[in-house]
């Protein structure tokens, strides 16, 4: 793997330029502020600092064979120096452990102390390029530098990684949230991008992907169970965008490239340099990429009408087809996520989003979709169907406006929703499925996310039987603070 070219074709010729510019500003965080006090519930997205540690009130039952660690990431800090990020993926990584044991459940959480948080703490400022907010105050040498660890945490191998999809791994410490350093897999693979999505191997191990769009390449990983690099590849694929999740089948892997055009510019943020190319007459198609497992290379190419992708639930083949669940958000989906930093909300969730079963007919080049759900996101399976067919599909919904409030679970043959809506006051972040020890089907286990009290300000663990989610959480374990509204995470069972 040609690392060096990799890196530097996707960072540009300004990597290591210093400069003054800087747009995370005071005027942001004005407006932030004065929009939290009229909409309290703003408070999922105001500036956390220091660490936390409490023990949550149970009320409800908690399950006697629910015994484990809930590992949640998502960006914590937004402010500094007075200034406040343009966007909400720029923060820095909060991680976060949930532990049930002894009929208990106790939360700790603390930044990942990588080198941009330790750096810009002791400046007292913000100094390198986030996502969607450019500042250039200090040069950096590569992703790393930039690094926010802020948008999954992956128990894997007896260890703990805080994962961002622009650049390496940080190990922590599974019990105590500590910084360990930079994980680097292969000595040529150091600060290469690790997508915050890995998938596992049902042989064992995981895939996973990094993407540069600078360099019109995808890296490929297969680490083994052990940790140990078995594969890697550069595959190439034209106007790669932003890509931020794949599938994975028995025999694939599939990406979804969304129709952006990445476009020069200094000064801009890598969000700003992302033009949507899919309306107008010269809209371009979503398209989907596979590539094979064999032999890293792609095998076909197919196209769907032009939307915006972030998520994936399972990919499985069905004879000569192979078939995945996906959310597709219409139209450019991602700067309105940035008027949450100012206090903005975006209008509506409805009609903007659906979750839908795309099958890929490999004799006729043909995608189609059939509709699993409406305004939703973040969709999760049983760990054990991984690559495998499917049944279940959790995913959250969206209630009357843009906020995530209910929990389902969708059965993918008949369509029918097994959910719960938490209502007005309540906003949900990803919720997994947990099985029970030798579960026979995969409504034998548990759905465990957090959920955020918006009128009480904080934050709550929620447990439902995933045979019974319409019944509702079988406990809630509340703590007396807010947490970080988190991305993701995984439940590892004790």
């Amino acid at each position: 793997m040609d690392r060096r070219r990799f890196l530097g074709a996707g960072l540009g010729a300004g990597a290591l330029t210093l400069a003054g510019a800087a747009r995370a500003d005071q005027a942001t965080r004005e407006r932030f502020h004065a929009a939290l006090v009229r909409d309290r519930a703003l408070g999922v997205y105001a500036d956390t600092t220091g660490s936390q540690a409490g023990a949550a009130v149970l009320s409800g039952r908690l399950p006697p064979d629910l015994q484990g660690s809930f590992y949640r990431n998502g960006p914590g800090r937004f402010e500094l120096g007075g200034e406040r990020y343009h966007h909400w993926f720029d923060g820095d990584g909060f991680a976060q452990r949930w532990t049930i044991a002894g009929g208990k459940v106790r939360h700790q959480g603390r930044f990942v102390a990588t080198r941009r948080h330790t750096d810009e703490s002791q400046a007292g400022q913000f100094l390198y390029p986030s996502f969607g907010t450019h500042v250039a105050r200090r040069g950096f040498r590569d992703n790393d530098t930039l690094n926010a660890a802020n948008t999954n945490l992956l128990p894997f191998h007896g260890r703990l990684y805080a994962l961002w999809e622009g650049g390496s791994a940080h190990e922590l410490d599974p019990e105590t949230l500590a910084t360990l350093g930079v994980k680097t897999w292969r000595d040529d693979l150091r600060a290469m991008p690790f997508s915050a999505h890995p998938k596992a191997d049902p042989q064992g191990g995981m895939w996973n992907f990094g993407a540069l769009p600078g360099a019109s390449r995808i890296a490929l990983y297969q680490i083994g169970a052990a940790g140990q690099v078995l594969r890697t590849a550069l595959v190439p694929i034209a106007r790669l965008a932003m890509v931020h999740d794949f599938a994975v089948s028995a025999k694939h892997l599939i990406f979804m490239v969304p129709p952006y055009d990445l476009v020069a510019g200094e000064g801009k943020s890598f969000l700003e340099r992302h033009a949507w190319a899919g309306s107008g007459p010269d809209a371009r198609p979503l398209r989907i990429v596979v590539v094979a497992k064999d032999t890293l290379a792609v095998r076909q190419e197919f196209q769907l009408p032009p939307d915006m992708v972030f998520h994936f639930g399972n990919a499985w083949e069905d004879g000569d087809c192979t078939r995945f669940d996906v959310v597709l958000h219409h139209g450019d989906v991602l700067a309105e996520l940035g008027g949450l930093m100012a206090g903005r909300r975006p209008s509506t969730l409805q009609g903007r989003s659906e979750t839908v079963q795309v099958c890929l007919d490999y004799a006729s080049g043909r995608a189609s979709t059939a509709r699993l759900f409406g305004a939703g996101e973040f969709p999760r399976v049983m760990p054990q169907v991984v690559s495998r067919r499917h049944r279940r599909l959790a995913l959250l919904g969206a209630g009357s406006g843009a906020v995530l409030s209910s929990v389902n679970l969708v059965d993918t043959d008949s369509g029918k929703v097994d959910g719960h809506d938490f209502g007005a006051g309540w906003q949900v972040e990803e919720h997994v499925l947990v099985p029970r020890r030798h579960a026979r089907s995969e409504t034998d286990g548990y759905l465990v996310g957090v959920a955020q009290d918006l009128r009480k300000g904080v934050g709550v663990m929620t447990v439902f039987d995933a045979a019974r989610v319409a019944d509702g959480p079988v406990v809630l374990a509340r703590l007396p603070y807010r947490t970080p509204h988190c991305f993701h995470g995984n439940f590892l069972p004790a």
